[in-house]
């Protein structure tokens, strides 16, 4: 069943140079899922990473969909609300948040879809007993629900942003929408393309970095790289790393 969600990766001989600004170095972590350990554990290798490298303004992107799916989607949510607090990080939307919020918000259908796409194991991280979860309606669901998650986590996954331009690089959770300018991208392409994107072959306005799609390997396409290497089930969470016109990966 997992195999099935892969696409084939691209080498990164196929990917064109692009560069950020000088003095500025990146991080962009793809989909997380809720493994939290893989977490923890990549940004120890970010750390590493950044005492082996010149002196740099750093940021960590989260190119969203930190939840759902792994064990310990609350864990990870609280884990990355304390580390926006200590260093320079920037998160993306993935379409599993904008579901959970939905949800937690009171939409009974947004529920429903959440349950069948791995938000069950984000209900249980939030401490609802499985049993609970197997013998609830939706209705006790939701009341159950909102009265596990904090307010902080609402208010720390709403402000999520749809893309973050630098340089010559476009990052979002799932892609583009061709022949769209980036400034008049729509919300849910950002958060919730496929085909369409990873179909087209042709030059866009930036390089996009985007996750969403998982392949086996780092997607080095001829016009985006792709970061989702299925963390929740391959045990791979992925970053790539960037700074003036170098790249390289960082993985679990």
């Amino acid at each position: 069943m997992f195999r099935k969600l892969f696409k084939s990766s691209r080498t990164l001989a196929r990917t064109p140079a692009a560069a950020i600004p000088a003095g500025h170095r990146i991080y962009a972590v793809g989909d997380i899922h809720g493994r939290l350990d893989l977490l923890d554990a990549l940004l120890l290798q970010i750390d590493a990473d950044r005492e082996a490298r010149s002196q740099a303004r750093e940021e960590i992107f989260f190119l969203g969909d930190l939840i759902d799916r792994g064990p310990q989607s609350a864990q990870v949510v609280e884990r990355l609300l304390a580390l926006s607090r200590s260093r320079p990080a920037r998160f993306l939307l993935g379409n599993h948040e904008e579901v959970f919020l939905s949800a937690v918000a009171g939409d009974i259908e947004a529920l429903r879809f959440f349950t069948r796409i791995g938000g069950k194991e984000t209900i249980l991280s939030y401490g609802i007993a499985p049993e609970a979860y197997d013998a609830f309606d939706y209705p006790e669901l939701m009341d159950a629900l909102q009265a596990a998650v904090p307010p902080e986590h609402i208010a720390f996954l709403s402000a999520f942003e749809d893309m973050i331009c630098v340089g010559d690089y476009a990052f979002v959770h799932a892609g583009i929408r061709p022949g769209v300018p980036l400034a008049s991208q729509k919300a849910k392409d950002l958060r919730w393309i496929r085909s369409d994107f990873l179909e087209h072959t042709a030059p866009l306005e930036r390089l996009i970095v985007y996750g969403h799609t998982i392949s086996r390997d780092v997607d080095w396409g001829l016009n985006r790289i792709g970061i989702d290497t299925g963390a929740y089930a391959s045990n791979r969470l992925t970053a790539l790393g960037l700074q003036d016109g170098e790249r390289w990966l960082l993985q679990t």
